[in-house]
């Protein structure tokens, strides 16, 4: 997707963090955005915000509910017409031992996570295939290639839209359609999803981050790290060595498996 003037870009998750930025950033590019959230005051805010910069609508929607999906698709197909990018961006996570979950935490991440992204685009892919060019942008997590604890769940979701998100590019290729899929993995992001982390690795900035995945948009990645050298430790660690000594390198060293032991996330 070289150029998004013009385009209509659907940003999940956003009216906060990256998803507001992101939407900024589409909008001072000439974009149209339809911003999805579940949190109405934050849509009302964020419209409120951009709105000088160009077309910007919202819907509150609960991304989790297929019916819910379903309606506020038609709705943006009869207002806005064809999603030309589509950012899954929503997301949430439960930071604590496993053991602690409810049934309902499980269902929630991985309602929102993982099964999400895949109800929305399939709303908006068949408008794609139709006109042979869209874009597809799915954040996922570099918690989606490196395990940690008192996140197994969040890891879990994030693996698997990792799994789901590579597996529709390499489906867009081989039906030779002009839809193009990236999946982006970040690592903890400062925007108050992940209040309290405490890390060696340094926590992304927000308006970085939003800038990069815009620009991965824009030139057609396949995949992006956001940080790549804990990609590649994490995926050559795993090819080659033991699991004790890349535990010990990621736990010990790096202090990876300690980084969630202050989490308290967003204050709701």
């Amino acid at each position: 997707m070289k150029k998004l003037q013009g385009k209509n870009i659907l940003i999940t998750g956003g009216a906060s963090g990256i998803g507001k930025i992101m939407a900024r950033i589409a909008l001072e590019k000439g974009a149209n955005v339809i911003i999805w959230d579940l949190n109405r005051r934050n849509i009302e805010k964020t419209i409120g915000d951009l709105k000088g910069l160009g077309v910007i609508y919202g819907g509150c929607v609960d991304v989790s509910n297929i019916e819910n999906v379903k309606m506020a698709a038609e709705e943006v197909k009869k207002n806005m017409g064809v999603v030309d990018v589509l950012i899954n961006n929503a997301g949430i996570v439960v930071g604590k031992y496993f053991a602690d979950h409810s049934i309902t935490d499980i269902q929630s991440v991985m309602s929102v996570n993982s099964n999400a992204p895949m109800y929305v685009t399939l709303e908006f892919l068949g408008d794609m295939l139709n006109q042979n060019s869209g874009h597809i942008c799915n954040i996922a997590s570099s918690a989606g290639f490196i395990t940690n604890p008192k996140m197994s769940v969040y890891a879990a979701s994030k693996w698997a839209v990792i799994g789901w998100s590579d597996s529709l590019r390499l489906e867009m290729q081989q039906m030779n359609k002009n839809v193009k899929v990236t999946t982006i993995m970040p690592y903890y992001i400062n925007t108050g999803m992940f209040d309290g982390v405490k890390s060696i690795i340094p926590i992304l900035d927000p308006e970085k981050t939003a800038a990069t995945i815009i620009k991965a948009i824009e030139s057609d990645k396949k995949m992006l790290s956001i940080s790549r050298s804990l990609y590649f430790f994490a995926r050559l660690g795993q090819a080659i060595l033991p699991i004790s000594v890349l535990d010990y390198i990621a736990g010990g060293i790096l202090g990876i498996y300690k980084t969630m032991d202050n989490f308290v996330g967003r204050k709701k």
